[in-house]
């Protein structure tokens, strides 16, 4: 871990468990689990194998969220984070540890029993998720992990189909940009905070100004390859949402001068846009 552990307070045990709750970044985790669950409705899978993908998702991203706290609460400490539960002191790092431990133990089999091309697929998303926190957050290679991981959640649910078809290349590819994106937003209001404490991953290099410029070309790079890569002509509904896409792509990081939430608001925008794309054109994983 970066620094010496903080020093937990005295906190009842109720505090403590909502301060563990807290430290998984519930926010990520709700929303890749319920993107995962999402396209799992949009393939033929019986109630158990989508119950599994679910877990497998839900454990890998507990397990994630919950390394990154904990790797990161002496920087967090120092820097004066305030909302950090570990930083905080309101859990010690040694349980946030031991429950990250937990959660990627338990993702182990809950992915193989999904398949086995299908569980390897999503363990090496995570292991991708774990090397992120522990390294690649800090290089110019931190948005591979975010491409990695999202390219993943449709090839591992299109793998836990009957007979493990291969997922459609434009939905792996779409998945891979969405991830920078992903990366590109979510890390753009704390770049200066992020620099100070001597994180220089991909969008620290590059600044605000350029991660703002850099930002819409892989979310209109996603949707595009969703409209156009599928076989056939192409309807005047997937045109307008590439449009839309477009539009929303260019205003957040414009908005983001003002309200520094824009432009992770935009790219969750057009992935919810490009989500229900790929939902409305049937079973397009496999």
């Amino acid at each position: 871990m970066d620094g010496a552990a903080p020093v937990t307070t005295a906190v009842r045990w109720p505090g403590r468990a909502a301060g563990l709750a807290l430290a998984c970044h519930p926010g990520p985790v709700v929303a890749v689990t319920a993107l995962a669950c999402a396209l799992a409705a949009g393939v033929v899978l019986s109630p158990g194998r989508f119950a599994l993908v679910g877990a497998a998702v839900l454990a890998g991203q507990l397990s994630v969220g919950w390394c990154n706290d904990a790797y990161d609460a002496g920087r967090d400490a120092r820097a004066g984070r305030r909302g950090k539960p570990v930083a905080d002191g309101v859990v010690s790092v040694r349980a946030v540890w031991g429950a990250a431990a937990v959660a990627g133990v338990l993702c182990v089999p809950l992915s193989l029993a999904c398949g086995l091309l299908a569980g390897a697929v999503h363990l090496v998303a995570v292991a991708a998720a774990w090397l992120y926190n522990l390294r690649l957050k800090a290089t110019v290679l931190s948005w591979l992990p975010y491409a990695v991981g999202f390219a993943a959640l449709p090839s591992l649910v299109a793998l836990a189909a009957p007979g493990a078809p291969w997922p459609r290349w434009w939905t792996v590819a779409a998945g891979a940009l969405l991830g920078v994106a992903a990366h590109l937003g979510d890390t753009l209001p704390d770049i200066e905070a992020d620099r100070a404490a001597g994180i220089r991953g991909l969008p620290h290099r590059l600044g605000a100004r350029g991660t703002r410029l850099l930002l819409p070309v892989p979310l209109l790079g996603a949707t595009a390859v969703l409209v156009l890569g599928p076989p056939g002509p192409v309807g005047a509904g997937a045109l307008a949402v590439l449009g839309l896409a477009g539009a929303v792509a260019l205003v957040g990081p414009v908005l983001g001068r003002w309200w520094r939430k824009a432009a992770l608001a935009g790219a969750v925008a057009v992935a919810a846009a490009d989500l229900a794309l790929l939902l409305v054109s049937g079973a397009a994983l496999t």
